[in-house]
């Protein structure tokens, strides 16, 4: 996988909602954790999770920098978050519909043998 196939793939299909192309990335036993905030456990926690999420927000994702190599992936990431739907307890802070919330994030990809995401960690460096 190169950085481009990486952007185009994967955070093309996340910023679709395309739950089938972007968790195909992911290990069965994949772990997501979201800065302090939450943790998830395994590809069908990730998927419900982010299920929930695209019900009441439009998220997306733009790379400024990518670092990759076979066993990882690091990445800069803005993220836009778009209210479709008041959520004042919203994981990246209290959005009311019609809003965007903008942060930028540092997220780094373990990346297993057989080339799927074995964890993911964000912590937010901006917003």
């Amino acid at each position: 996988m190169t950085k481009e196939e990486w952007a185009e793939n994967y955070i093309g299909a996340f910023n679709r909602g395309d739950f089938d192309a972007f968790t195909a990335f992911y290990a069965e036993d994949v772990v997501l954790q979201l800065g302090q905030k939450k943790t998830l456990v395994g590809k069908q926690a990730i998927r419900d999770f982010y299920t929930g999420v695209f019900a009441k927000v439009r998220e997306t994702l733009t790379i400024e920098k990518i670092v990759l190599d076979e066993t990882g992936l690091a990445a800069i990431v803005s993220t836009e978050f778009h209210g479709l739907a008041d959520w004042p307890d919203f994981i990246a802070g209290p959005l009311v519909k019609g809003q965007s919330i903008f942060i930028e994030s540092i997220v780094v990809y373990d990346i297993g043998p057989d080339g799927k995401f074995t964890a993911i960690r964000s912590a937010r460096s901006k917003g």
